[in-house]
């Protein structure tokens, strides 16, 4: 059954040692028919023992209610129908009689062989699900998000079913991620038995007899008292269905072999087309995330319909290991985090040094571009947040303390800060668009099991914005916003896609009032990029609808970092106010109320150099580069010279060294490109004579044959080093002048 609960991020390195290990099941050489009890292999038996009895009495009620519901399929009408694809084309079927796999073979073998899912009449559809009338047909295979997804979620059932089968566990749930799948577990008559990276090869075993099986999907309706029977021996299931479920409604279960599930689907044919199904890692979990529930074991598992894919995301796990921001940020001594504020990263000097150069980019930005920076408290009392309506919809992830007998909370956002600078005093339409800028430290509780390197905090700083604008200025300031991310983004070479997120179950205000902001953003998006959005139905902030931009990396790996939302909730709320012409003129209290834009182009600085770090694979560009330049003396008679052009570069504006230590020439120039300096500056008696400086590039022109090095006049290079600085290259090529 699919999770609402977002899975802990995967450290690489963890995938990766996973993979080396993992069984791509190729066709295995026989087994011993002796039990193996040595090598890697569990000590414990195969399959659990005593059998469980639920997997048997799951299966006489799954029989039961199917064989009815055969009787009643059959007992169906059949007529005609028109099937349409996506081309235009109609082809001829029968009611409760012909299904989409029908169709695809009556195309050709090869797409019936390649197709994952089906969609009928818009709905993800069970190839082997027959029409209930005329119909619209699509297919999906491994290559669309929703094949994708439904593979996933099929090779999440497979494992399980192992996963049952070995330890006689509970299933809890068992979604896809953006990423594989999971499945969590209570462990039932494991009693208080965890799940080892020693039990991986008896689950590879049962998972590799149920894909040879070929075990079919089979989708049956059951009711909900039906459902109490089928999984009363499951605490986990019983709370879903009880919860979940209203009385006097059905839902679906699905069945592979012998494991039944809560599901609703659809699901691949059978368990055969998953061909290559590794499990990665296990985990401790909670039940349903919360701390208080269960604690649960979790297996984390990765699959594709051919072995050429596995092979590509083993060496893709490679590469993403040695990208590891937390493995990097070790290495250069960035930063560091610690059990006595976890969640909260301490900087080092060097990391410091990039995140301080991101800011007075950003910073220098809007100076340019009519921003005026402000700074707010961190901790407010809850009335603000009951007032901006946080406190009803975000108290559970706020940090809460008691001041003088009262409860007061650290900020998790800034805009209800911005809304009380708004309205301090009488605003003029004159005055509008006014843009506040804030980089406040914000805290939100994060759970202690989803903290994840930079990339998930408790304590954390955003390039936060606010705009207060007329509702006529919506359009130039969203395309000003627009402009503003373009830039940024080119700067570090990101390409990026923008999704219009509307209103989601539960928000505040007036849906005609929605209706209206989604539509100006629509037609500000149709302005700047026509065509080229797309629209992510009921994913808005709760206050309003909001675009959200997706950029892709070195290893086209999405990251959702910036965000510009549209709310005329706050002003509301908070009962802002400004002169409108009319007023002005008249002396009269003709006022309106503005509308405010929430907009943030890196998002989080220490998520965006997370990225950044994984990107540029801790090969910095030199104008956000922590180490710039080493200087490298011949001799130790020429240290003091060494010195002195450090110093000079220092003063200069650039992060310079001089390694003055015992080590040889050639292992002091190994040591700074280990490092990632982008310049090697080797002096010697020549140099110090003619004060100029032996120049090594740490990315050699491909132009330049590998190992030429170029002496250049120590003011002529500090020159070129201004000039690629000041310029924001990517490229680590001295400048011309």
């Amino acid at each position: 059954m699919a999770s609402e609960q977002a899975a802990k991020p995967v450290a690489p390195e963890e995938l990766v040692d996973g993979v080396k290990k993992m069984n791509v099941q190729e066709k295995q050489p026989k087994a011993n028919k002796k039990a193996n009890k040595g090598g890697n292999e569990s000590a414990t038996p195969l399959e659990f023992e005593p059998k469980p009895a639920y997997f048997q009495s799951r299966i006489d009620l799954f029989e039961k209610v199917k064989a009815e519901h055969d009787a009643a399929l059959a007992a169906k009408e059949r007529k005609p129908i028109k099937v349409t694809m996506p081309d235009g084309a109609v082809r001829e079927g029968t009611s409760w009689e012909t299904s989409p796999m029908d169709i695809a073979r009556d195309i050709s073998k090869s797409l019936s062989e390649r197709i994952v899912i089906s969609k009928v009449n818009g709905e993800l559809w069970d190839l082997e699900r027959p029409f209930e009338g005329d119909a619209t047909l699509e297919f999906f295979d491994f290559e669309s998000p929703e094949g994708r997804r439904v593979f996933w979620h099929s090779s999440a059932h497979v494992l399980g079913e192992a996963a049952e089968r070995h330890f006689g566990c509970h299933l809890c749930i068992g979604p896809p991620t953006d990423e594989g799948f999971y499945y969590e577990m209570g462990m039932g008559d494991s009693g208080d038995r965890v799940v080892r990276q020693e039990d991986f090869p008896s689950l590879d075993k049962l998972i590799t007899m149920a894909v040879k099986e070929k075990q079919p999907f089979e989708r049956l309706v059951l009711t909900k008292e039906q459902l109490l029977e089928m999984f009363k021996y499951n605490k986990y299931k019983l709370y879903i269905i009880n919860s979940k479920i209203p009385d006097g409604t059905s839902t679906t279960v699905y069945r592979c072999g012998p494991m039944i599930d809560l599901c609703m689907g659809p699901h691949v044919p059978n368990t055969g087309r998953i061909k290559h199904l590794a499990i990665l890692k296990n985990s401790a979990s909670y039940f349903l995330g919360n701390q208080a529930n269960d604690s649960l074991q979790r297996l984390y598992g990765i699959s594709f319909p051919d072995k050429k894919q596995m092979v590509e995301y083993k060496q893709f796990l490679a590469e993403a290991a040695k990208r590891d921001h937390r493995r990097i940020g070790k290495e250069q001594e960035l930063f560091m985090f610690h059990d006595l504020s976890p969640g909260s990263c301490f900087w080092l000097p060097h990391g410091t040094r990039i995140y301080n150069t991101l800011q007075e980019y950003i910073k220098s930005e809007y100076r340019k571009r009519g921003f005026q920076e402000v700074i707010t408290p961190n901790m407010y009392n809850s009335k603000l947040w009951e007032t901006s309506g946080h406190w009803a919809n975000y108290k559970d992830d706020m940090f809460t303390l008691s001041v003088d007998k009262e409860t007061f909370a650290l900020k998790p956002m800034n805009c209800p800060g911005h809304c009380l600078m708004f309205g301090s005093r009488d605003r003029s339409y004159k005055e509008l668009p006014l843009r506040f800028a804030d980089f406040g430290v914000i805290h939100r509780n994060e759970a202690s099991g989803a903290l994840s390197g930079l990339t998930r905090v408790r304590r954390f700083v955003q390039d936060d914005a606010h705009i207060f604008c007329r509702t006529e200025q919506i359009e130039d300031e969203m395309v000003k916003c627009f402009d503003f991310l373009q830039s940024v983004y080119g700067k570090f070479g990101f390409t990026f896609k923008m999704e219009l997120s509307t209103r989601p179950e539960k928000f505040l205000g007036e849906i005609q009032t929605w209706d209206e902001a989604e539509k100006r953003l629509a037609s500000a998006l149709d302005r700047v990029v026509p065509g080229q959005w797309e629209l992510n139905p009921g994913d808005g902030a709760f206050y309003g609808p909001k675009i959200d931009i997706t950029i892709s990396d070195a290893m086209r790996r999405q990251h959702q970092c910036a965000t510009i939302q549209l709310d005329f909730q706050l002003p509301q709320r908070f009962n802002l106010e400004y002169k409108t012409p009319q007023g002005a003129a008249e002396a009269d209290k003709h006022t309106e109320r503005p509308v405010m834009i929430h907009r943030a182009i890196v998002g989080s600085l220490e998520r965006f150099i997370a990225i950044l770090i994984e990107n540029f694979a801790g090969k910095w560009p030199f104008w956000l580069s922590p180490r710039q330049v080493l200087v490298v003396p011949v001799t130790g008679s020429v240290y003091g010279y060494a010195e002195k052009v450090r110093q000079k570069l220092w003063d200069a504006g650039f992060f310079a060294d001089a390694d003055l230590s015992d080590n040889t020439l050639n292992k002091k120039i190994r040591n700074g490109e280990l490092a990632q300096y982008n310049f090697v500056f080797v002096v010697g008696h020549e140099e110090q004579e003619t004060e100029s400086v032996n120049v090594r590039n740490r990315d050699t022109d491909p132009t330049v044959a590998k190992g030429k090095t170029e002496t250049i006049k120590l003011d002529t290079v500090i020159q070129q080093l201004q000039k690629l600085k000041e310029t924001k290259e990517l490229s680590n090529q001295l400048p011309t002048l």
